[in-house]
């Protein structure tokens, strides 16, 4: 086994956190983050939450760093490892979550994470995972295309079908099975990523969060200047809906947040600032807001099979 290099994966991840928050700040006028440093309660660590909100881009977006410890893995883990239980871990990460103002410029999440399971007397035990995707609610096919692009970039030096798998599990992991629909157009999903060694999986780790910005900036620059009115944002706030339901529900980096005893504030951030549900509301056919439904599938956005 390769050697475990967990000083080189914080300090990357300290290192992209700035970037992508430099990089957003560079299409708003004024408006920047505002960081909040915390410490964790239940062991050692912490991190530096990051958040814009009220921008004329951003309605709110959140760009965390976390580095915690703890005596137990939290069931959110275990519950794939359940051989895992009972051993003491460091996780690190960065996480991310954008909900921009204008309803036509979509919703992006991404996530790029390490986590380290130790046991006395036994091997440690490690692993990285993460991804990126795209959540639009007036979807154009360009930006998907784009996006996917982006994202088999990333994958490309690693092997062929490497983009086809972690675009498969992206489709499959955000799911919203009591909804029947997908939470948006995809991108990459992967966890307990092992098999390459440590040196090739952080390799792995870095194209990923490397590429976020080249995949959602041109987006958001593109469509951030496009009129909107009351119609366009009763609609985002309903589709926000979904994103809350998809986190609070299914989202295995928000229950292990919430199990290990993370910081609440920070954990949550990636809710959006207004949402609303309606009582079996659908779209009028035909209109814009009807043509999102046909986005939210699996789909071979980049004709690969």
């Amino acid at each position: 086994m390769s050697t475990i290099d967990l000083a080189a994966v914080k300090n990357y991840l300290l290192d992209l956190q700035d970037r992508i928050c430099q990089a957003l700040e560079s299409v708003e006028p004024d408006t920047r983050f505002r960081e909040d440093p915390w410490e964790y309660e239940h062991g050692r660590g912490g991190g530096r939450t990051r958040v814009i909100a009220e921008g004329e881009v951003f309605e709110k977006g959140g760009v965390n760093f976390s580095h915690v410890h703890g005596q137990q893995l939290p069931a959110a883990a275990t519950a794939q490892r359940p051989e895992l239980a009972g051993r003491s871990f460091q996780a690190v990460g960065v996480s991310l979550v954008i909900h921009p103002r204008n309803p036509y410029v979509p919703t992006s999440h991404a996530n790029v994470r390490f986590l380290l399971a130790e046991k006395a007397g036994e091997p440690p035990v490690w692993w990285f995972g993460g991804g990126f995707d795209l959540t639009p609610y007036y979807p154009y096919k360009a930006d998907a295309v784009h996006w996917h692009e982006t994202a088999r970039a990333a994958c490309a030096p690693f092997g062929e079908d490497v983009y086809l798998r972690f675009k498969q599990w992206c489709d499959e992991y955000f799911y919203l099975r009591h909804r029947q629909e997908t939470r948006g157009v995809g991108g990459l999903f992967f966890d307990d990523l092992n098999e390459w060694g440590f040196e090739r999986c952080f390799e792995f780790l870095r194209s990923v969060g490397d590429q976020y910005i080249p995949a959602y900036l041109p987006i958001v620059e593109k469509r951030k200047d496009l009129p909107f009115g009351d119609r366009e944002r009763d609609f985002q706030a309903y589709r926000r809906g979904r994103y809350v339901e998809f986190n609070l529900v299914y989202d295995r980096g928000t229950l292990f947040g919430l199990q290990s005893g993370g910081r609440t504030e920070s954990i949550l951030m990636s809710l959006p600032p207004l949402a609303k549900w309606g009582y079996d509301w659908r779209p009028e056919a035909g209109t814009p807001e009807a043509n999102l439904e046909e986005y939210l599938r699996p789909r071979d956005w980049l004709g690969q099979g």
